[in-house]
């Protein structure tokens, strides 16, 4: 019976305290969705994944994260919890001074893994990615979906139970775009990882079953 990773209950969240985005959202994730949220530009998406990773606190109601209560939790709980998650940015947010296998070896540093390990899981996740012909090189040197392939790589590397990825498409081309989304089916479908992504559009090529949560004048709907 999968477990509830994110529970929302009555969740409000909020830049400033007349400044609501989202309004009273209750609904539950489970271990091993995949789903997706949309809304208009300005709408609140980036906003809700925040909250789950604790860049942003409730301003009402309840918010769990792998039974974490994001209400009033300390930092060193919050950093705890972000060694099970992996984030992808529409940006990438890679470092540009470092290579491509230091960039996905980022987690695997502040995690504490010994060089030897943390070498040979880079070698494997940047084949996983089908990047190992650009091993050497650095983030200015890739295209943009190639630089989105290292962050999900870096994304997986500490092998996390929920990715969570932020427009992950929407600087890419239709057949990068349709790269990165097999790359999250297949983290979904081969390690059960829970899967949250903020997109525009869904893709109409998804191979596997999905949740869809559409956010509207801050509301959080689930659509059916």
């Amino acid at each position: 019976m999968p477990t509830n990773i994110i529970i929302a209950d009555h969740l409000s969240l909020a830049y400033q305290e007349l400044d609501t985005i989202i309004y009273g959202a209750t609904f539950m994730i489970k271990e091993g969705d995949f789903v997706v949220i949309t809304g208009e530009s300005g709408s609140g998406k980036s906003t809700l994944l925040k909250s789950f990773y604790g860049a942003i606190a409730p301003s009402r109601g309840e918010l769990y994260v792998r039974d974490v209560n994001m209400n009033h939790v300390k930092p060193s709980k919050l950093n705890a919890l972000r060694r099970h998650i992996g984030i992808v940015f529409q940006d990438y947010k890679l470092i540009k001074e470092w290579t491509i296998e230091k960039n996905v070896m980022l987690p695997l540093i502040i995690s504490g893994y010994k060089r030897h390990v943390g070498d040979a899981e880079v070698q494997r996740l940047l084949s996983h990615v089908k990047l190992s012909h650009q091993i050497g090189k650095y983030p200015p040197e890739l295209s943009g979906g190639e630089q989105q392939r290292v962050a999900i790589a870096r994304a997986l590397a500490h092998n996390p139970t929920l990715i969570l990825a932020d427009e992950p498409t929407g600087n890419l081309d239709e057949y990068s775009a349709s790269l990165i989304w097999n790359l999250l089916e297949e983290s979904n479908l081969q390690l059960n990882t829970t899967i949250i992504v903020v997109t525009h559009r869904i893709p109409k090529g998804l191979r596997i079953p999905y949740r869809h949560y559409h956010i509207d004048s801050g509301n959080v709907n689930e659509i059916t």
